[in-house]
């Protein structure tokens, strides 16, 4: 728990979450319309979408299956009948003038999340509810100086909007459900999480309270696209309705935008409450009537999650619990860990490979895992060429090095290279006894009780060898050296 340090005293961030989760299907909640991004403006819009006069939606059940599916991957009570209402509201990019959302009976009931505090501990965050919706058009006001454009193409397709009990405490703790939800999200494959394209939003509704005191006046700051600047508008919003507070002011309830550029925010209107927008049963749409039949076929698909996942690594491979985080977070890296495993002997050493050289290299080269030329295959038998003594840990950097220019497999850089380490015992005890020739007051100095020199021994041996010596027979042949001059 993060605390605010007012001037007037201590004050505790209390946050609640809104994430609007696109669902992955191929066509839309309530038409057959494609949901691809990137098409055309107005391409990809059915006269449903459009809402010309007389057109009926029909629910899209495979979009139904995937909100069933994330509420079974949160832990959720799944709810047997569920019902859609109209959110009655004007805007541009609304073409029917309402929108067709669920409000008194949600498909998916309460859950949770767990999350992996800074201290190394973890919480869990309760979930509200999750319920569909269709998402908004697109207005396009860069297009013209004098006039705004509207793009139809992502009216109607399928939102989940998961909304969180107020148990998150601080930024970070906001940042780490996002991440967390988005990597359930991902194994689930019900939501690409990617923020970038819009496919995963994120409303956060802030308030602040002294410690123990009952919740505040919340704001609800809007659209937040990124972790990132989700972390910087709680704390700027929290930040200023403790200035208000303490100055004797009153926080008034309203919805907000986060200004990326200067990390403020903006009000935007007074905030609604639920009878503003008028809600009522939509009378075009049946109620949805699940059956536990449908509810254990659809429990059958669910992959390993992150948290079964994280335990597996831990138990079976003695990964850390950092360790395993990292690696689970992403499931294409979980995936290229696993498959790393099916030729490697050594988890520990693969999590370390991919954690540290792999991981600096994509963030340097500015790819994402799949991009690279590094393939899982390649760090399995880098990693075993490090086992069986062929190179060093040193030597495995350049030849990593140069795999991610050319691709080519470890033991064909090692051989085209000259790369593979020397273990000749006599050829490395030939090199011991010439440096410790040339440096013969070093080695006085060493025998006098200066240990430290040891390792410029090590130093000066590697150098003469261009690294290739194996270490752990320097040390050896070193020491046995030294001690014959005692």
């Amino acid at each position: 728990m993060a605390i605010i340090q007012g001037n007037t005293g201590t004050w505790e961030y209390v946050i609640g979450l809104e994430v609007h989760a696109q669902v992955i299907s191929k066509s839309k909640l309530f038409s057959g319309a494609a949901t691809t991004f990137g098409g055309e403006p107005n391409s990809q819009v059915s006269l449903v979408d459009a809402a010309m006069p007389g057109m009926l939606p029909v629910l899209n059940e495979f979009c139904v299956r995937q909100a069933v599916k994330t509420g079974l991957g949160l832990k959720a009570a799944i709810n047997k009948k569920s019902s859609f209402d109209r959110k009655n509201y004007f805007y541009a990019d609304l073409p029917q003038g309402y929108q067709i959302s669920q409000f008194y009976h949600p498909i998916v009931g309460s859950g949770e999340i767990n999350i992996l505090l800074e201290d190394g501990s973890s919480k869990t965050v309760r979930i509200h509810h999750i319920h569909l919706e269709q998402d908004a058009g697109k207005s396009m006001h860069d297009q013209s100086p004098t006039s705004s454009f509207i793009d139809l193409n992502r009216a109607g397709v399928a939102l989940m909007e998961i909304v969180s009990e107020p148990d998150m405490r601080s930024p970070y703790e906001a940042a780490e459900y996002v991440k967390k939800l988005r990597a359930i999200l991902r194994y689930l494959e019900t939501c690409d999480g990617d923020m970038e394209k819009g496919s995963m939003r994120c409303d956060a509704n802030v308030s602040v309270r002294r410690p123990g005191e009952p919740f505040g006046t919340r704001c609800e700051i809007k659209n937040v696209n990124s972790v990132r600047n989700i972390m910087r508008a709680i704390e700027y919003e929290a930040m200023r309705q403790v200035e208000v507070l303490e100055s004797g002011g009153t926080v008034k309830q309203e919805t907000r935008l986060f200004d990326a550029n200067n990390g403020t925010t903006r009000s935007m209107r007074s905030k609604e409450d639920a009878h503003d927008y008028r809600y009522f049963p939509d009378p075009d749409l049946l109620p949805v009537v699940l059956t536990d039949d449908y509810i254990a076929k659809v429990a059958e698909e669910l992959p390993e999650l992150p948290d079964a996942k994280i335990a597996r690594y831990i138990k079976d491979f003695s990964l850390s619990n950092y360790d395993a985080e990292v690696l689970v977070d992403e499931k294409e890296v979980a995936d290229f860990f696993e498959a790393s495993l099916q030729e490697a002997t050594d988890a520990k050493l693969v999590a370390n490979w991919i954690t540290g050289e792999l991981f600096a290299y994509l963030n340097k080269a500015g790819l994402e895992l799949l991009d690279s030329k590094i393939t899982a295959i390649m760090i399995a038998k880098l990693v075993n060429l490090i086992k069986d003594g062929t190179i060093s840990g040193k030597l495995a950097k350049q030849v990593f090095e140069i795999m991610t220019e050319s691709g080519e497999m470890p033991e064909v850089i090692i051989e085209k290279h000259g790369l593979k380490q020397v273990s000749d015992t006599g050829a490395i005890m030939r090199v011991v006894e010439e440096v410790l020739a040339e440096n013969a007051d070093s080695v006085e100095g060493y025998l006098s009780g200066k240990d430290k020199l040891f390792g410029f021994f090590v130093g000066q041996i590697m150098k003469k060898t261009a690294g290739k010596a194996s270490p752990g027979m320097v040390n050896d042949l070193l020491k046995e050296a030294l001690e014959k001059r005692k």
